[in-house]
């Protein structure tokens, strides 16, 4: 189980890496100021519900806050895919990589539409 002094310096980090200060995550994550200061000194423990606005407000994955030791989540994703075009011939790879860009394009241009 993480330590929540742990948590609460890698919010700190992760929020003075984009930029962020503590009055701007607090209006994103909709908590007040002190109570942003308290979690990134460790001195309050979150509510699962405050938890996950505080990711969203700065766009990091969960395991990015808890666990410094679980693998970057996109290099898996990467891993995946590579491992989906393993044995496919060049036409079959160019095939799926065209589907693939088409569904990216698809999902970006109806980003805020819930697709």
């Amino acid at each position: 189980m993480a330590d929540i002094s742990k948590i609460g310096s890698r919010i700190r980090d992760m929020r003075l890496s984009r930029g962020m200060s503590q009055s701007a995550l607090a209006e994103k994550a909709n908590i007040s100021l002190p109570h942003v200061s308290e979690i990134e000194l460790g001195k309050s423990n979150m509510r699962l519900s405050t938890f996950i606005k505080v990711a969203e407000a700065l766009q990091v994955s969960a395991d990015e806050l808890i666990r410094l030791d679980v693998p970057n989540v996109h290099g898996l994703y990467q891993t995946e895919f590579a491992s989906l075009l393993d044995g496919c011939s060049p036409g079959e790879s160019d095939s799926i990589i065209r589907i693939v860009k088409e569904l990216k394009c698809t999902f970006q241009n109806h980003k805020g539409n819930d697709v």
